[in-house]
């Protein structure tokens, strides 16, 4: 029979009874007949096999997944099991070479060989990355420090031109500068030669005629008194040069106070000769 014409072959690896009973009986060729398809044995009779049951952890679980090179496994209890393999020649590399630097194309050379071209390229970007900083910085702290200044209504008060050729010997004119009154005088020559021979020491605010004036026949002072900021009265007083009648302060033709509650000299602003007939306060 079929059942005689067959050699039975056993393969055990492990003498546990578990394992005897699940082992793989497989045919051997004989002269008589080909061979046969292998046979699972059952277990024996009256043996009960308790299948042990596995833990579900991250560890047993990745025990049955599959393993090789140029594999990317993940498993886990909250994860699905995923993997993803790679293999050689099915995936198509870009090409970069062309925005590589030519220093480096060569794959066989040595990084320490282009270093200096690297450095150097890396070095120029940082300081011109600093001299941008730099700038916009110097931008910003002129813009911050120029909002400070004086707008171009104020700036264009800063100066007054005069024409002296306006201003008659011996009279006396007021301007409006930077929202003072501003007097300028042209002195006589009784009156140059009245102001020079006072002795400084016999004043309250010591100072000769000659330290206020940088030509003697013109006067520039600021009309505004020192005692409280009033507006003195020119030509008037008991020395012929400005009288303030609110607390009675009498100042000489060269501004100088010689009675009175003022404690000062009238200001004398800065002021120079441009050219012939032209005067500049500011």
């Amino acid at each position: 029979s079929t059942r005689d014409t067959r050699s039975m072959q056993s393969v055990v690896r492990a003498a546990s009874l578990g394992q005897l009973s699940r082992v793989t009986s497989s045919t051997v060729p004989n002269l008589v007949a080909s061979v046969a398809e292998p046979v699972p044995m059952g277990a024996a009779p009256g043996i009960v096999q308790d299948v042990p049951a596995l833990p579900l952890t991250s560890y047993s679980m990745s025990k049955q997944l599959v393993k090789g090179n140029q594999m990317r496994i993940t498993s886990g209890l909250g994860v699905s099991s995923q993997v993803r393999c790679y293999h050689a020649g099915n995936m198509d590399v870009p090409d970069f070479s062309y925005y590589r630097r030519t220093a480096v194309k060569d794959t066989a050379a040595k990084s320490a060989e282009s270093e200096g071209d690297r450095k150097g390229f890396s070095y120029m970007m940082a300081g011109t990355f600093a001299l941008c900083s730099a700038y916009g910085g110097k931008s910003l702290v002129n813009q911050f420090i120029s909002s400070w200044s004086a707008s171009q209504d104020v700036l264009a008060m800063a100066k007054i031109e005069v024409k002296l050729g306006d201003i008659p010997e011996g009279k006396n004119m007021t301007f409006k500068w930077r929202g003072k009154p501003l007097f300028i005088r042209h002195r006589t020559a009784t009156e140059i030669e009245t102001e020079a021979s006072v002795d400084p020491a016999s004043l309250r605010d010591p100072q000769h005629d000659n330290d206020r004036v940088k030509d003697p026949e013109w006067l520039v002072i600021l009309g505004v008194c020192t005692h409280l900021g009033c507006v003195p009265i020119a030509n008037a007083g008991e020395f012929g040069g400005y009288y303030c009648p609110c607390h009675g302060s009498h100042y000489d033709a060269s501004g100088r106070i010689r009675k009175g509650p003022a404690p000062l000299n009238l200001e004398v602003p800065f002021y120079e000769f441009k050219e012939d007939g032209l005067l500049v306060v500011g």
